[in-house]
């Protein structure tokens, strides 16, 4: 891993996982400052790294493999039936913009989602800091891709942009939409903007199979999955 990218990585603690019961959770975490470029993160977000805030980490866990990183294939996206539907329903109702710095009305949203869809997570209760830790990133381009229901803000999906790529930090919306299906239509809304930016992929994080709440990432073709070290088609 070091031998593409020079830097001192660091071992977290190990801690009970967010989202495995009865499984720890370690991290290395990236300890060099050279990382902290577009450039660079690129590179190790290729290698199964992520970013919270400034924080570059990567799980390290003693005896689990299941986070998966997970990246689509941004030119050869074809949505399924389902998506299609989804698609349909948002084109018919629902519009986006795009905006570079983060609004005032952001936070109110993200804490009703919190509050009504998170409460047994550990992002439960909101509060600022924590919403701080991936909306901003002071060495790092960031698109905040709105989706709105004529006057209303419904969801922000908070999207970093990279030379060659875009990765999905985090998307959040109004609990009164859930049946509209805006999860997946804020995931094909940022393949759609990687398309137009003419970027390769769309990288989601991590796909865990065994947690309900993170094994939906699968359902984006073409992708590829990082196993081994080493992409494979998925």
């Amino acid at each position: 891993m070091t031998n593409r990218i020079p830097i001192k990585l660091g071992l977290s603690q190990p801690l009970p996982c967010s989202y495995i019961d009865g499984e720890q959770e370690q991290l290395l975490v990236t300890m060099d400052d050279v990382c902290e470029t577009p450039t660079y993160f690129e590179q190790l977000l290729a290698m199964g790294f992520r970013r919270s805030g400034d924080q570059i980490y990567r799980p390290h866990c003693p005896s689990c493999q299941k986070c998966q990183a997970v990246r689509v294939l941004a030119d050869q996206f074809v949505p399924s039936k389902s998506q299609k539907r989804k698609l349909s329903y948002r084109n018919k109702h629902f519009s986006v913009q795009f905006s570079d710095v983060i609004k005032p009305l952001y936070y109110s949203l993200y804490e009703r989602y919190i509050n009504q869809r998170h409460q047994d997570g550990a992002m439960f209760p909101p509060n600022r800091a924590q919403y701080d830790s991936f909306m901003i990133c002071s060495w790092l381009p960031i698109v905040y891709i709105e989706l709105w229901h004529q006057e209303k803000l419904i969801a922000v999906a908070v999207t970093d942009q990279l030379p060659n790529a875009l990765s999905a930090i985090y998307t959040f919306f109004d609990p009164d939409y859930h049946k509209a299906g805006i999860g997946s239509i804020m995931i094909m809304e940022q393949i759609k903007h990687a398309q137009a930016l003419a970027k390769s992929y769309v990288y989601l994080g991590f796909q865990i199979d065994e947690c309900a709440k993170m094994n939906y990432k699968n359902q984006y073709k073409a992708q590829q999955i990082l196993r081994f070290e080493h992409w494979q088609d998925n």
